[in-house]
């Protein structure tokens, strides 16, 4: 095929945007020794669509020297849709800026009934909201109408064949944003293959949560239901007594069970907290329990039923878990934005292997059939839930053979220097 640099219409003379006669015969001359030389089977049929009706034209000329059947032609949208039926054609090189339907919804309509139709889009403007929305409605290539003739004939031959071409001058601008958009549909990508390894994180703890807690349910309603057939039996007061008063610490293990799952409920909704104050209020339940403030701490916004079970389930934790002689210190500090809350132990301390694992739901460090301590592993694993619900945490902030520190941080709102 004869090449040549020639780029139509603009180079030739024009009246209000239209080609003069002498500067298309300079334009299709090579063209007319391509047509000369292109093989005469399977000829790609094509409908030209353009307002313009001397531009129409040049394109029909082009068309035709270069080899290609040109079927119809169309000075609107609306007249292209009407007749696309009856011509078949293989490509549609279709102009953007057109009065009544544009060359943007006139191609959604025309892909929507015929989806192998090639479109390719002509304008004379690089504006990338005008590409993105012709490649959107399905366009197969953007060529910029100034271009060189064999630019545009290579834009119907690839859109005929299933490619697409689009013009040099609109390029780069597409390939960045289409490099961005696939960026952010990787991105969105690992989203959502992190939330679905989650999805299957939570669903195996959920599977583990059943199963424990139907253990850790069972075996005090079982030990409930003996205790009740037992009472009928004993021939003691003694007996008696002491068969109620195990009946009623059952019942209550059973009652604390369901309250710690209350933690997490509702936990957004908030009022105004005093902390200091409830922590000594726990504080005044238990002789072993001391609380420390250097300065009264900010009256904090808290949901007030979660915030006491939060602070209860660290004091019992730290209790349960302390020799009976020792000290609990609850320990109220403000740091810049952040009311820390420390509750600090006497206990035997927590292995670093396994200072992450309390925070599991139903992780205990004793061993079922040894355990000394009674629970379900529910306390510390709903405090952190509970804390986070309300954009703060509960974190193991130090551990060893003297005893442990929980830390319970509470973001505050900004004050006023």
């Amino acid at each position: 095929m004869v090449q040549d640099t020639t780029r139509w219409p603009s180079d030739t003379a024009s009246t209000a945007g239209t080609p003069t006669l002498a500067g298309m015969e300079r334009a299709l001359l090579p063209r007319l020794a391509f047509h000369d030389q292109a093989p005469q089977e399977a000829r790609v049929r094509v409908m030209v669509v353009d307002d313009n009706d001397g531009f129409r034209e040049s394109l029909l000329s082009l068309l035709d020297a270069g080899g290609l059947d040109v079927v119809a032609e169309a000075s609107s949208g609306l007249e292209a849709l009407e007749i696309v039926d009856g011509v078949d054609p293989d490509v549609v090189l279709m102009d953007v800026r057109m009065p009544g339907i544009d060359g943007i919804e006139t191609t959604r309509r025309l892909k929507g009934e015929h989806p192998d139709l090639g479109v390719v889009a002509l304008s004379g403007h690089e504006d990338q909201e005008i590409v993105r929305e012709m490649l959107v409605a399905g366009a197969s290539g953007y060529v910029l109408k100034d271009s060189d003739g064999d630019e545009i004939l290579n834009a119907v031959l690839q859109a005929a064949g299933g490619g697409g071409v689009l013009s040099p001058g609109v390029t780069p601008r597409v390939i960045e944003e289409l490099t961005e958009a696939l960026e952010r549909e990787r991105r969105r990508t690992r989203e959502l293959e992190e939330a679905q390894a989650a999805l299957v994180e939570r669903a195996a703890r959920r599977h583990e949560l059943v199963a424990r807690l139907s253990h850790e349910l069972r075996t005090p309603v079982t030990v409930i239901l003996g205790i009740a057939q037992t009472l009928p039996k004993t021939r003691s007061d003694a007996e008696r007594q002491e068969l109620l008063e195990r009946l009623v610490s059952r019942s209550r293990d059973l009652t604390r069970l369901v309250e710690r799952f209350e933690l997490t409920v509702d936990a957004g909704l908030t009022e105004h907290v005093d902390l200091e104050r409830v922590a000594r209020e726990i504080a005044a339940a238990n002789p072993r329990v001391e609380v420390v403030v250097n300065a009264p701490p900010p009256i904090v916004p808290l949901n007030a039923a979660a915030a006491r079970r939060i602070l209860e389930e660290l004091v019992d934790n730290a209790v349960r878990f302390s020799r009976a002689e020792t000290p609990v210190i609850v320990r109220l500090d403000l740091r810049a934005a952040l009311l820390e809350v420390r509750v600090t132990d006497h206990g035997p301390g927590i292995d670093t292997v396994d200072r992450e694992r309390i925070f599991g739901p139903l992780e205990q460090l004793e061993d079922l059939n040894v355990r000394v301590h009674q629970g379900a592993g529910m306390g510390l694993p709903l405090a952190r839930t509970a804390a986070r619900a309300m954009g703060g945490d509960v974190t193991l902030e130090a551990s060893g053979p003297e005893g442990s520190t929980f830390l319970w941080t509470i973001a505050l709102a900004e004050r006023p220097a």
